[in-house]
């Protein structure tokens, strides 16, 4: 191939999306699903399904190269959508979901979670950063990210909430992630996030709920010790699970150790539910997900 011939290539317009879905499950879904993309130009690159036998729900996740733009690939799955009743959603494979972050003192999530946006490779861009402390104002100012102090008391909490939603209104925020925060959000901002707001809790859910969990760990004995990201919901630290970590401790380890210890797999953790979410491959069942790795 000459110089000149490279340099007169045609710039491949192939578009990468993944599409999402679920619905109740019966047969002819994967064919009707596969039919509509193979009419739309579409290459399949991967799938992934599962069928719940315990809420009888199918989900899948189909990821597409095209050269069909986003809005004529939508319309051409609308009917087979609203056929089989689905819930779905088409993205742009690599688009950043704009993330709104809350953390309170301990800044070991969120600075995490920002040198991976920064590095690249996590999926989401973050607009502003809120907590109802400034201890975090210098972590948001050395990444370049506005920091937003919401005090909260029990006087002003609806006052404070009706500030994070003007804020997530206008910075366009599709995900809020609650690194750290240590206040409880009210049952209506809860349902109004309901799938769209994580959380990280410094234990491996369901034990020890509640005030220093490591402490309960570390006077019960145990012999691992994790943390576990799971969605938002009125009913506090029991939304849907998206992801669990682990480590081994032993009985030579103070309490103040395993806290330090349990810093490290917050953050990994949280980390990798969000990336997760950020990518559409976190659908729900209910009271459960389905993660598609």
């Amino acid at each position: 191939m000459t110089e000149a011939s490279v340099a007169g290539a045609t710039p491949s317009t192939q578009i990468a999306y993944n599409l999402t879905l679920s619905c109740a499950d019966r047969p002819g879904i994967v064919a009707a699903v596969a039919g509509v993309l193979a009419n739309a130009g579409c290459n399949i690159v991967d799938s992934q399904q599962y069928g719940s036998p315990e809420s009888g729900r199918f989900f899948m996740r189909v990821d597409v190269s095209t050269d069909t733009e986003y809005q004529q690939l939508q319309e051409r799955l609308r009917p087979v959508a609203e056929s089989f009743r689905m819930d779905w959603g088409l993205h742009r494979e690599g688009a950043k979901m704009r993330t709104l972050v809350m953390a309170s003192k301990s800044g070991h999530c969120l600075n995490h979670l920002l040198f991976l946006q920064r590095s690249g490779t996590l999926p989401i861009e973050i607009p502003a950063i809120v907590s109802n402390h400034t201890d975090l104002a210098g972590l948001a100012k050395f990444y370049g990210i506005p920091f937003h102090h919401i005090p909260v008391t029990a006087d002003t909490k609806e006052q404070a909430e009706l500030q994070l939603r003007r804020l997530a209104a206008e910075n366009g925020v599709e995900l809020v992630v609650l690194a750290r925060y240590m206040q409880i959000l009210s049952n209506e901002l809860c349902t109004d996030l309901q799938g769209k707001a994580i959380n990280i809790h410094h234990s491996f859910l369901p034990s020890f709920k509640g005030a220093r969990p490591y402490h309960q760990a570390h006077a019960r004995g145990v012999k691992l010790i994790g943390a576990t990201a799971h969605y938002v919901t009125p009913d506090l630290d029991e939304g849907p699970i998206i992801e669990q970590e682990v480590i081994r401790v032993s009985h030579a380890r103070s309490a103040e150790q395993f806290v330090a210890l349990g810093r490290d797999v917050e953050a990994l953790t949280l980390a990798r539910a969000v990336q997760w979410h950020a990518e559409h491959r976190v659908l729900l069942d209910g009271t459960r997900t389905v993660v598609f790795n």
